[in-house]
């Protein structure tokens, strides 16, 4: 077995062959700008890590890592524009170092570039894989309606909001690690088994942004610091928040909400009132709840006890992410 960092690197000495800039070059500029941000690369490497696993032939997952990573930032650029999200990564996103319309376009070119990525593989492969392509693809479409809908509604409950999630984040990880396995040509039992843990792993790896989006530090999480507070969206911290606090704090809360300012004061006063109802512990929890779903079924899969192992200490080690 790769170490995990060993996936990393050849996967991005991949991307740089594969991403050049090219005319017109206000087109692919940003295009290259956002793929060499960086990032955890942690969709990727679950492709081939998850090929490698199955024995199957890491060679031949390239590119269809190459294609969840494109589409993936694809989704960041016009995520950022929604959110007029100044930062990523700790550096300009793309709307704010060029403009609006380039991003928008670049974006764009970066789905269709994501689709070309899958053109390598022979046909039965290639079906599969454009099936559960497009199947994610439109699910985190669905997502991101909903992560908006849910900022002008007070009556989101924590289910709604993890149907969210899992459709805006953790189904594009669970594809990931099927989209190895399919190319590794495994039995569809497995297939599911495998996409079932990425599904539960996507959504505790997403309860964890949310949590450190409040109570991360901005030099290593990349991204500002209570994003999620200004922008009103409607998170498990906010949500249980709502559930657990007495009268004056949920009033609080919900008027501290209908504000559209994105000042420092609002941000300060919601993560006090996050604190003062012990939100961090309850999100910990939490996100070990859906890590040990995620655990539990790796003890189905037909691999060894060693490659179990390995993607259970790469769950684990996920979960202690500070960035």
């Amino acid at each position: 077995m790769r170490i995990i960092d060993t996936y990393k690197e050849d996967f991005i000495t991949f991307l740089n062959k594969k991403i050049k800039i090219e005319e017109p070059t206000n087109l692919y500029e940003p295009i290259h700008y956002i793929l060499q941000l960086g990032g955890k690369r942690l969709r990727p490497v679950l492709t081939l890590m998850t090929c490698d696993l199955f024995n199957g032939t890491i060679q031949n997952a390239y590119d269809a890592a190459l294609a969840i990573e494109v589409f993936h930032n694809f989704t960041l650029i016009h995520d950022d524009v929604m959110d007029k999200a100044p930062i990523r990564r700790g550096k300009d996103t793309v709307h704010q170092k060029w403009d609006l319309n380039t991003a928008i376009l670049s974006g764009d070119a970066m789905m269709i570039m994501a689709y070309q990525c899958l053109e390598n593989y022979e046909p039965v492969i290639y079906k599969k894989l454009n099936i559960l392509f497009s199947k994610t693809a439109l699910e985190v479409c669905e997502g991101q309606q909903l992560d908006i809908d849910f900022e002008t509604r007070n009556n989101v409950s924590i289910a709604e909001y993890i149907k969210m999630i899992t459709y805006k984040t953790s189904v594009l990880v669970a594809a990931a690690m099927k989209m190895g396995a399919i190319i590794a040509n495994v039995s569809e039992e497995d297939s599911i088994k495998i996409y079932e843990f990425g599904l539960n792993l996507g959504i505790a790896f997403q309860l964890q942004d949310d949590y450190l989006d409040t109570f991360g530090d901005v030099k290593t999480f990349g991204k500002q610091i209570g994003g999620d507070i200004a922008e009103n969206k409607k998170t498990f911290l906010y949500l249980k928040t709502l559930e657990v606090s007495d009268v004056e704090d949920t009033k609080k809360l919900l008027d501290l909400y209908s504000l559209k300012q994105r000042n420092q004061s609002k941000i300060n006063e919601v993560t006090q009132l996050f604190l003062k109802n012990k939100i961090p512990e309850i999100t910990i929890k939490e996100i070990e709840l859906y890590t040990n779903k995620a655990l539990e079924i790796l003890k189905h899969l037909s691999i060894s006890e060693e490659k179990k192992s390995i993607l259970k200490d790469f769950g684990l080690n996920l979960m202690k992410r500070t960035i």
